[in-house]
């Protein structure tokens, strides 16, 4: 059978006019939604994720400043104007969201910028409290990628309660509190990680399989069991453009549903990094 497939794309842009009607409504109680993007040297792809995020700001109406942090090669230097920033960003009411674009330049303290950041701005879902919420089951802001494929199997009508997950990756950004997540639905969760041993026998007892490594061509279509639902948050650049963890050809002779690399979980990352600036607010301001 060939598998259906998990259109990312065509998520995003409904995601993207529930925001658009939200910010509407923020503007007409005197409040206009506010992403405030901060850029430490000159990397050149990160100066590109910039200026995409500022693109999808027009399109629903949102304002984006972007600030722009210089690395002359004094760390020190850099990182004390990089936690001032931050503290002047937490205390401005017209703030309604930060996100500090990754990677940080060497020798630059993530996880004390992190914890510096006001965690209903925190639009990244990365400082400690927003951590602690995930883990606590406490609503809070969650990283978008975990969210991305949790959007994509909810919104498809996939009904996790009683299902068996597997998750493949147990890094910080995606597989750790998408497994907290998760839970929230009700399914039986396994994590798989690199001491798992014999990956194709776990994976094909799920239900559901979330990959998140980042290793082309790592689940293959032996590794999955018949209708099983395959979601690929793996993306690496390679020659031939992105790809994804799963093979993408193998895999969906065998599943029933399948995302795919690019279209899939990458496509909703930004317009969720924005809808967190919503939620934000909502916790500070009320709905």
């Amino acid at each position: 059978m060939a598998a259906g497939i998990l259109d990312g794309k065509n998520l995003a842009y409904i995601i993207k006019e529930e925001i658009r009607a939200e910010v509407v409504a923020w503007q007409l109680r005197g409040h206009t939604p506010k992403l405030a993007v901060v850029l430490l040297g000159e990397d050149p792809a990160s100066q590109a994720y910039v200026a995409a995020k500022q693109k999808v700001c027009r399109e629903i109406g949102m304002a984006c400043d972007v600030y722009f942090l210089a690395d002359s090669g004094d760390k020190d230097s850099l990182q004390t104007d990089l936690l001032a920033l931050i503290q002047r960003l937490n205390a401005d009411g017209t703030v309604g969201g930060i996100l500090v674009e990754m990677p940080l330049p060497v020798g630059i303290n993530k996880a004390l910028v992190l914890s510096s950041l006001d965690p209903d701005k925190d639009v990244d879902g990365m400082s400690p409290i927003n951590r602690g919420r995930i883990l606590s089951g406490e609503q809070g802001l969650v990283p978008a990628t975990p969210m991305s494929c949790l959007e994509l199997l909810v919104r498809s009508g996939v009904r996790l309660a009683g299902k068996h997950v597997v998750v493949v990756g147990r890094g910080e950004t995606v597989g750790k509190p998408l497994v907290y997540m998760l839970l929230r639905h009700n399914p039986t969760v396994t994590i798989c990680h690199s001491f798992t041993r014999d990956l194709g026998e776990v994976t094909r007892l799920g239900d559901v399989v979330i990959t998140a490594v980042g290793k082309p061509g790592l689940l293959r279509g032996d590794m999955v069991k018949s209708g099983a639902v395959v979601v690929d948050a793996g993306t690496t650049p390679t020659p031939d453009g992105l790809r994804g963890d799963a093979v993408f050809d193998e895999v969906a002779e065998v599943a029933s549903l399948i995302s795919p690399v690019p279209g899939g979980v990458g496509a909703l990352t930004t317009v969720l990094l924005l809808r967190n600036v919503l939620f934000g607010m909502q916790r500070r301001f009320g709905s």
